[in-house]
Parts: C-alpha cells; sequence; structure tokens
C-alpha cells in the first residue's frame, strides 16, 4: 500500500483535509471538556457526600477528556461499503468512522471521532482482504510531534490493488522507547484483538513470548472491559497485578492515556501486607511455605481451637432457666464443621444456633418470643462463654505465629501433609518472643492471608489482570484468585521466563491454583518488539529452559544490532562503558543489564565517566536515557538499545543453572534495537553457537 505525504503534490488536498478534521475534532474535545466543567453542581444533592461524590466524578470526566497534545486523537479511518447495521438503497455509500483513543463528537452530538473499543471500530484491527467485514477502505495515519504528516490507504474490497505490509504500522511498531510503556492501540493486531474483546465472563490465560505484547494486550483489554461493562465494573472494581514497583511505574501511563483512571495497581506483596516484612527466608522454605499443601496445613491450625462441649448450657430468664444438653450444643458445632463455612461466621452464627435451641424451649412452653429475644439470648453471657470455650476467635497473624514457632502444633497439623523434614525447614531458628518481634517474610504474608480468609471472605473484584504470572507460587495464585473469585482474570506471562524457584511449570496447573480451572490458555508467538537476530540468539536458551515452547518470530523487517564481545577481566568495565557510549549515540533508552552484585560496582563506573543513570522504573529524559538495571528487576521492562553485562554472572547468580539460564534469557530480550553482550567469562554453552 502506497504511503502518502506532503512531498507527492496530488495527496496534498486529502492530507490538508485530514488536517483539518483533526482540528476541528481537537475543538470538538475542548469544548466537551468545557462542557464538563461549566456544569454547575452546587443544588443537584441533597447531601455533602453525594456532593464530593459527584465532584470526583466530574472532575475525573474532566481529566479524560484532557487532549494530549503529542498523542494522536485518531490513528485510523475506516470507509464502509454499507451502514453499519442499516439497509441501504443498492448504490448508496456506507459511512465513515475515524478511529482514536477516545468517542469526540460535535456541537450537534454527531460523532468525529469513534472510541477504539466501539463494535464498529473492531473491523479496524480485523478486517482483511479475505474477510473485509464490509469495509471498502482502512486508512491509517502517520504523526509526528503529534502532528498528522502522513496517511496509508489498504482498499480491502479491490481485487487489484497488490497486499503489501504498511509501512506506517512497522514505523509505529519500531518507534524508539523513550519514557513510560506507551498503548498499542494503533497497531493491534487480530489476535491480539480477540484476545482484548474476550467477554467478561471467562478468565482467559495468554502465553506470550517476548516481544509479543502481552501486557500490552492484558491493559487494553482493562479498557476495553471498562468501556463494555463500565457499570457492572463501577461495582466490583478491576486491578492490575505486577511483579515489582519499578514494573508498575513502568506501565502506569498507559491506562490514563486510553482515558481510564481509576484503574487500581499492585504487587502481589501488596495484597497480602498484612504484617510488616523485616524477614527473608532461604530458597527451600520459601518454596515450602509456597506449596498449595499449606492451605490444608493452615486449615487444620485454624480449626485446632474447635472443642466439643462438655458441660451443657443454662440460660437464666427472670424466673426461667433454659438448659440445652452438651449433646445437642456437639451437634450444632458438628454441623457447622461439616458445612465447612468460614470460621469467622460460624463463630458469629453459633450463639444465634444456641439462642433459636432454646427459643424452641421457650415456644413449646407457651412463650411466643421474637427475633429481639432470641438476639438477646445469643448475647447472653452464658452463651458468649460457651461459644469462646468450643468455637473461640481465631487471629490469622498469631495463628501463624504459633505454626511457625511449635513444632508440636506444626507436627499436628501438617501430619500427612509435609514430611518431618520439610516441617523443621520451616520452623523458625529463634521463634520470637510476641507478635511484634516477628521477622515476618514475604512468604509468611500469604500465609497470613490464606488464613484470613479461612476467617473471613476475602473481597472479591470484577476482574483482575495478573503479568508475569509465571512467578508465582501455588499459594500467590490462591491469594490472587480470592480476590476474583466472583469474576474474571487475565493472566499473563511466558513459562520460559520463570525464574523462581517455585516457577509454574505448566498453566493448566497455575490456573487451578488460581480457581479458574479450564480457562483458555491463548498463545502469542509473533514478536513486534525484539528484532530477528537478538530473538533468535536468545531463543538459543529454549530448548534448555522450556523444551515444550515453540520460539517467537519477529515481525520487525529490521534484524536489529546484535554485537557479542569478549574481552579480559580487567577490561570488561571499560568496554561497557564504550557500549553505553556507543548506545546513546542512537535515539531512545538504554538499558544497561546486569547480575546484581555487578551493579554496585558498574554504579561507580559510571559515575566516574560522568555518564547519568536513573534506577528502573525512572522516567527518561534528554539528559539521562540510560537506566542501570539489576537483572532480577528487567522482567517486563523494554529499551532501544540494551548492554548485557557478563551473562555468566546473570548465570550463576541464581539458585540453579536452569533458573540462571531464564534469568539470563529475559535478559536478553529486553532490547527493541540493538543488543550488546559484552562478557569476559565464557558464554553458556546453548549460546555457542550464535554469532562470534
Amino acid at each position: 500500500m502506497p504511503l502518502h505525504d506532503p512531498d507527492h503534490a496530488q495527496d496534498a488536498n486529502p492530507l490538508r483535509a485530514e488536517q483539518t478534521h483533526l482540528a476541528e475534532s481537537r475543538s470538538a474535545l475542548t469544548a466537551m471538556r468545557a462542557d464538563v466543567e461549566a456544569l454547575d453542581i452546587s443544588d443537584v444533592t441533597g447531601n455533602w457526600v453525594n456532593a464530593k461524590i459527584l465532584a470526583a466524578e466530574i472532575d475525573n470526566r474532566i481529566k479524560a477528556l484532557a487532549d494530549l497534545s503529542h498523542t494522536p486523537l485518531f490513528f485510523g479511518r475506516l470507509d464502509y461499503l454499507h451502514a453499519p447495521g442499516v439497509e441501504q438503497a443498492e448504490g448508496a455509500e456506507g459511512e465513515q468512522f475515524y478511529i482514536g483513543r477516545r468517542h469526540v463528537h460535535d456541537a450537534h452530538g454527531d460523532p468525529m471521532v469513534i472510541d477504539w473499543r466501539a463494535p464498529v471500530s473492531q473491523p479496524f484491527y480485523r478486517a482483511s482482504r479475505v474477510e473485509p467485514m464490509d469495509v471498502r477502505l482502512r486508512r491509517r495515519f502517520g504523526y509526528t510531534g503529534g502532528e498528522l504528516t502522513a496517511y496509508e490507504d489498504e482498499h480491502l474490497t479491490d481485487p487489484a490493488e497488490a497486499s503489501t505490509s504498511s509501512k506506517l504500522l512497522q514505523t509505529e511498531i519500531e518507534r524508539p522507547r523513550v519514557g513510560p510503556m506507551r498503548d498499542i492501540v494503533a497497531t493491534i493486531q487480530p489476535e491480539q484483538d480477540e484476545i482484548v474483546r474476550a467477554g467478561i465472563g471467562g478468565t482467559v490465560c495468554v502465553q506470550g513470548a517476548p516481544g509479543t505484547g502481552k501486557t500490552a494486550v492484558g491493559l487494553h483489554r482493562v479498557a476495553y472491559l471498562l468501556y463494555a461493562h463500565r457499570e457492572r465494573l463501577a461495582r466490583t472494581g478491576t486491578l492490575v497485578i505486577g511483579p515489582n514497583k519499578s514494573f508498575l511505574q513502568y506501565i502506569e501511563q498507559v491506562l490514563p492515556a486510553l482515558g481510564e483512571l481509576q484503574v487500581k495497581q499492585a504487587t502481589v506483596d501488596d495484597l497480602v501486607a498484612h504484617v510488616t516484612v523485616r524477614g527473608t527466608d532461604p530458597a527451600e522454605r520459601a518454596r515450602i511455605k509456597g506449596d498449595a499443601r499449606m492451605a490444608e496445613v493452615l486449615r487444620r491450625a485454624v480449626r485446632s481451637g474447635i472443642r466439643m462441649p462438655k458441660e451443657p448450657i443454662v440460660v437464666v430468664r427472670g424466673s426461667r432457666r433454659w438448659r440445652v444438653p452438651a449433646y445437642e450444643l456437639e451437634e450444632l458445632v458438628r454441623e457447622l464443621m461439616e458445612r465447612d463455612i468460614r470460621y469467622g461466621a460460624a463463630h458469629e452464627a453459633l450463639p444465634q444456633r444456641i439462642a433459636h435451641n432454646i427459643l424452641v424451649r421457650m415456644e413449646e412452653s407457651g412463650e411466643a418470643p421474637d427475633d429481639r429475644v432470641q438476639d438477646a439470648v445469643a448475647r447472653n453471657p452464658a452463651v458468649k462463654a460457651a461459644v469462646k470455650g468450643v468455637w473461640p476467635k481465631a487471629d490469622p497473624a498469631k495463628t501463624v505465629l504459633r505454626l511457625l514457632s511449635d513444632a508440636e502444633f506444626l507436627a499436628e497439623c501438617a501430619e500427612g501433609i509435609l514430611t518431618p523434614e520439610e516441617q523443621a525447614t520451616l520452623l523458625w531458628e529463634k521463634p520470637p518472643r510476641s507478635l511484634a518481634s516477628a521477622k515476618w517474610s514475604p512468604a509468611d504474608t500469604v500465609l497470613i492471608d490464606e488464613t484470613l480468609d479461612l476467617v473471613q471472605r476475602t473481597h472479591s473484584l470484577g476482574h483482575v489482570v495478573l503479568d508475569e504470572a509465571q512467578d508465582l507460587s501455588p499459594m500467590q495464585y490462591r491469594a490472587v484468585g480470592r480476590r476474583c473469585s466472583t469474576g474474571s482474570a487475565t493472566v499473563l506471562g511466558d513459562i520460559a521466563q520463570g525464574t523462581t524457584p517455585w516457577a509454574t511449570a505448566s498453566w493448566e496447573e497455575a490456573l487451578t491454583h488460581l480457581g479458574k480451572p479450564g480457562a483458555p490458555v491463548e498463545e502469542l508467538t509473533r514478536g513486534f518488539r525484539v528484532p530477528r537476530g537478538v530473538i533468535a540468539y536468545a531463543s538459543l536458551l529454549l530448548p534448555t529452559i522450556a523444551p515444550g515452547l515453540a520460539p517467537a518470530t519477529s515481525v520487525r523487517e529490521s534484524p536489529g544490532d546484535l554485537v557479542i564481545r569478549r574481552t579480559s577481566a580487567e577490561e570488561l568495565d571499560a568496554a561497557v562503558l564504550a557500549a553505553c557510549h556507543d548506545a546513546l549515540g542512537h535515539e531512545g533508552s538504554i538499558g544497561l543489564i546486569a547480575a546484581d552484585d555487578r551493579i554496585a560496582p558498574l554504579a561507580a563506573a559510571l559515575e566516574s565517566a560522568g555518564l547519568p543513570y536513573l534506577a528502573p522504573g525512572e522516567e527518561t529524559s534528554a539528559q539521562a536515557r540510560l537506566t542501570l538495571v539489576p537483572a532480577t528487576l528487567a522482567k517486563g521492562l523494554e529499551y532501544d538499545y540494551v548492554v548485557l553485562d557478563e551473562p555468566a554472572a546473570i548465570v550463576t547468580g541464581e539458585p540453579d543453572e536452569r533458573t540462571g539460564l531464564r534469568r539470563l534469557y529475559v535478559a536478553l530480550t529486553r532490547a527493541v534495537s540493538g543488543l550488546a553482550v559484552l562478557h569476559a567469562k565464557p558464554l553458556p554453552e546453548e549460546l555457542a553457537a550464535g554469532p562470534a
């Protein structure tokens, strides 16, 4: 398809017409914002609470209507053969729609830009010559600094037009990555769009190789669901879960750019932050704590406090004494145990059950008690004392503390579940004297969260996006699953990038732990970010780290720059600095990725050389485009050029070689345009077949 720009005289008039429509659309958006700003809500609500809520909604609406000068208001146009959904006379022309990030209408309410999520916009992503979806022409627009400078037409129903790849689409995909992650709303591919527009009723799992856009797909799916089911999700809520704070900072601008301001973001650690984390676990102890078997151990621990009653209850009301025998109390307790309702709910229900038993006796004796009497009996000191003895309250943190401190209690709860060796590994070497002195680890907080849910139900959201999911333990999956037990989820990840000792072996297993067994697994293998040469080099590791996965194929026309250079140990730092200088000669962001224990010496070298650098998640600028990235924080991030320091150190920095090679695979696939690998030690043998 030909690319039209101002250098072609015959294209000037159509381009000017499109530029005029852009200017008019921006004016219409400004007017829409002004209309909202002019709303007078002083006498609309009946109280100050509703007034504040309405004012906040209006403020969010104003923010959503902001005109971002460097963000194209629309990026495409669809010319239909017929008006969608309308019968037309033969020969009548179909409608024309401009597709953009948000809806814009004129003073009469007629649309000037259609939201990319609207049904009428779907053919922009899915129409093809084989399946034109009633589209006569698809037009893409090219922008420079927010100004419309070119367009490209594809006549889907014209057999005479040759089918060629889109230059504008390729240019957008390969545009330098400066600053935080951008939306991909202008470049969504058909296989990605199918996932984005999947219904809210079911969970979707996306296995995606590096650069296939799985994170962007998950974020755009949230934006689509908020458009299609706004009222429902406004009640139930949405959440994006990422692996770390750096990752969340990197993606935090995507949804606001699409006009969605209310989606919360968190890490798994944020979700389970019931206590202050001050300790760490060795890998084996953390693995056991993250094992799904711990759920039953905790369930036993919570219920260990239940005691069968030995004495009857005698309730005195006025001159009458009402007696409930011990065997009837035991029947009530066993019934609640068999129903397996949450421990806290049963604790609240038991006094009401006892009170009901007494009310039956009152009625049999000729009295006519009502609900107020039942409530009074349930609060009677004798009833409260009996409940405290047979079904006492449970404190989740204290329960976990006892489990990890008391060998006999742990053995009782873990019998037949954990081996004696595993139990010994779980126990704290020096048990804390109190909750306040406990040095909780991240894995402990997940156990407390599980225990809390055994006591009281965790609030469920309408939809959760879980990114980099391959690194979660079974117990972490359960923690996330509780947050969407009555909702749906989008699970994103790559088995080959699992770098924790408990990384999931299969998505089927992970989805079962999440509470969404049988959810479909979609695989993305077409790469849009990583250059061909780079992804091919990194894929040499796949037979070792993920034998069942097919390598990604890159759609990028440029193979990318790939440099692999060996140097001496004494000259390694200097070679790394030289590679950073070379990368800074190009446009875009630069990531210097190294093993965690190499970060400090490299930081000192950069400072001595006068090279400013950022920490992961910090926004790049004209003054600082180089980010120093520990290998353990590289997952999910991307840079135009990556300088990779000493791959062998990244491999040996992990507990085992396979995990180390997976960490290296992550580091190798962060590059968008070029990769320079500097090493003094021999490369892993899997990469021996790569470029010399």
